[in-house]
């Protein structure tokens, strides 16, 4: 979700600054030649047919629904691209305590990476998931998956999270070499 609200933002800002040079160009033009017309846009040019349109013609009503639509998409990617914290047991009344994701996901993924047989971990945390992606050393797993479900488990477990995530776990055998 980052990349896609830092494109919008570095597209928004680059429409931004490309308007204001534009405008800077043409009020600059205009005191230097009065009654020319704009220098990069015809302005002279365009006016007979602006002048004839309304709030009601057609043209004008879609460019307006499709500023509206992309001012709500906009302001949707920008709403659902808050931090998300992961909240812990407030220890006192007037103090609120969280913690991150990322936090989260190093702390499980140190605890099953100690666990015999694992080659690999991958860990991502969410606030309501916590998904474990394990490959064991040997192309048998065994009870790899029990062992490092709770593992998983405890590690969360011993946390003082309002609400525990649940925790999935996938076990991938080693690959033959």
């Amino acid at each position: 979700m980052r990349v896609v609200v830092r494109s919008l933002t570095s597209l928004a800002g680059l429409v931004v600054v490309a308007a204001g040079a534009l405008l800077v160009v043409e009020i600059v033009g205009i005191w230097l030649r009065p009654g020319s017309g704009g220098v990069l846009v015809p302005w002279a040019d365009a006016r007979p047919e602006l002048t004839g349109w309304t709030w009601r013609d057609v043209p004008v009503l879609v460019v307006a629904a499709g500023c509206v639509v992309v001012g709500l998409v906009l302001l949707v990617v920008s709403l659902s691209a808050g931090h998300r914290a992961i909240r812990l047991l407030d220890p006192a009344p007037e103090v609120t305590a969280t913690s991150d994701s990322r936090s989260l996901a190093r702390l499980v993924g140190h605890r099953v990476r100690a666990e015999d047989g694992v080659a690999a971990a991958a860990v991502t945390a969410r606030r309501r998931r916590v998904r474990v992606k394990v490959t064991g050393r040997f192309r048998t797993t065994g009870d790899l998956r029990e062992r490092v479900a709770e593992a998983a488990s405890a590690a969360v477990g011993t946390l003082p999270l309002q609400r525990s995530p649940r925790v999935s776990v996938s076990v991938s055998p080693a690959k033959e070499r």
